[in-house]
């Protein structure tokens, strides 16, 4: 770009997707005079999934917006809890997020996962073809017009990226209710009627179960579930829900 020259500011929480040279207030950035706003945000590195409002001298506006010589524009992050409109939140989540998929599952939040990676151009499509939010650690991919939605995952620690989706998204939580391996509703299960699918130790050790209704999985209280109900019980407890057995 060699065009109007305007003063950039990036919110302290977005300065990680630039280059350290041009994370200070009010960076000199120049324009070519025809790029929107959008562009030009992106091009100081910053998904626009991340972008809440835009100031340009101190008055909102919206992504389109052209730049002018000498204007002073803020950029802020998203603010939370973000609301996303035009479907119920529903998520999908990059392949390299299969921990933080199955503790969404966990507490009952509606998470599509592939084991698989099936490409950036699939994922894509298919966050548009059933609205949801897909979140990634891949800025590029956020970066993809045809997204319903979409949303950066800060850490690669399971424990704060939980955290972090809850509380940007604060989605409803329902613990106990969707199947970790598929997303599928769970359903009580009679040991009679889930016999066949169990070795005879936890026919003997245990009495209640939960199966899949679409994988047809079989759930039961073993050896994980103390770590499991501290996963539930602390997001409930900082984030609303009730925590059912």
């Amino acid at each position: 770009m060699n065009g109007p020259g305007i003063q950039l500011t990036l919110a302290p929480e977005l300065r990680l997707f630039a280059p350290p040279s041009r994370r200070a207030d009010r960076v000199p950035t120049t324009t070519d005079g025809a790029s929107s706003l959008g562009h030009v945000v992106e091009s100081a590195g910053v998904p626009l999934t991340e972008v809440g409002r835009l100031l340009v001298d101190g008055h909102e506006v919206p992504v389109s917006y052209v730049p002018q010589a000498g204007q002073n524009v803020e950029v802020f992050g998203v603010e939370r809890p973000q609301q996303i409109g035009g479907a119920p939140l529903r998520f999908l989540l990059d392949v390299h997020l299969g921990t933080l998929a199955r503790r969404l599952r966990l507490l009952g939040v509606d998470t599509a996962y592939e084991n698989e990676d099936i490409g950036d151009p699939a994922l894509a499509t298919r966050s548009a073809a059933e609205q949801r939010v897909l979140l990634s650690r891949d800025r590029g991919l956020l970066r993809r017009r045809e997204l319903f939605a979409g949303a950066y995952v800060y850490s690669d620690n399971p424990d704060e990226q939980l955290r972090d989706v809850l509380g940007r998204f604060a989605p409803a939580l329902a613990p106990w209710t969707r199947c970790t391996a598929c997303n599928g509703s769970l359903r009580e299960a009679d040991k009679d009627s889930v016999g066949d699918r169990l070795e005879s130790g936890t026919q003997r050790s245990y009495d209640v179960f939960a199966q899949c209704t679409a994988c047809e999985r079989v759930y039961w209280r073993g050896a994980h579930h103390a770590r499991l109900e501290r996963i539930v019980s602390e997001a409930v407890e900082e984030f609303g829900g009730v925590a059912t057995p």
